[in-house]
């Protein structure tokens, strides 16, 4: 009767330290983005604007935007607000399928990245030259750096996903029950 009351606790204890660390384990993620993952659109925006679902800083070269025919995006300086991130863009590129990449660290201190992706359905010509872009609006430097992988999801880098961790504590649990009856039954 004793090891059935210890079986019985530790299923409790189990339970609620899975119920525990979930919302613990949980990371911020992309909630929500503008462009719109998915979207159609006839003229390209001015700005680009993501929404976490916590607290973020910003990495170096945050968002870039590329497409069809090596197109590439001028994005203009980064600014966050809390949860939000909004960058001016200036387009240039035939209509197809465009990526916007981020790059962002949360206030758990990992950092993650994603991407975005949208259509065009007009191509946008080139600024002519005699029009100086705006000082909000100034270009970031160039990278020849390798762009980031792409991700439909935000993906934190160097952690375990959440769901091993929930497996895994399931385990735990399992494993704990199936020792507590293994010693209920030698003693029954």
């Amino acid at each position: 009767m004793r090891f059935k009351r210890f079986g019985a606790s530790l299923l409790v204890a189990g339970l609620a330290l899975l119920g525990a660390a979930t919302p613990a384990m949980a990371h911020s993620e992309l909630k929500s983005s503008d462009p719109a993952r998915g979207a159609s659109l006839a003229t390209p925006p001015t700005q680009v604007k993501l929404t976490f679902s916590g607290p973020v800083t910003l990495a170096d070269n945050p968002i870039q935007i590329t497409g069809p025919e090596n197109a590439s995006w001028t994005v203009g300086r980064a600014e966050v607000a809390g949860t939000v991130v909004t960058a001016p863009v200036q387009a240039v590129g035939p209509a197809g399928e465009y990526t916007l990449r981020y790059k962002v660290t949360f206030d758990d201190s990992h950092t993650a990245s994603g991407s975005v992706k949208f259509n065009l359905s007009a191509p946008v010509a080139a600024p002519s030259s005699s029009q100086a872009p705006s000082s909000s609006q100034a270009q970031a430097p160039a990278s020849s750096a390798t762009p980031a992988p792409q991700a439909d999801e935000t993906t934190p880098e160097g952690l375990v996903p959440t769901w091993v961790w929930i497996v895994l504590a399931v385990a735990v649990v399992l494993a704990g029950l199936v020792v507590a009856l293994r010693f209920t039954r030698r003693k029954d």
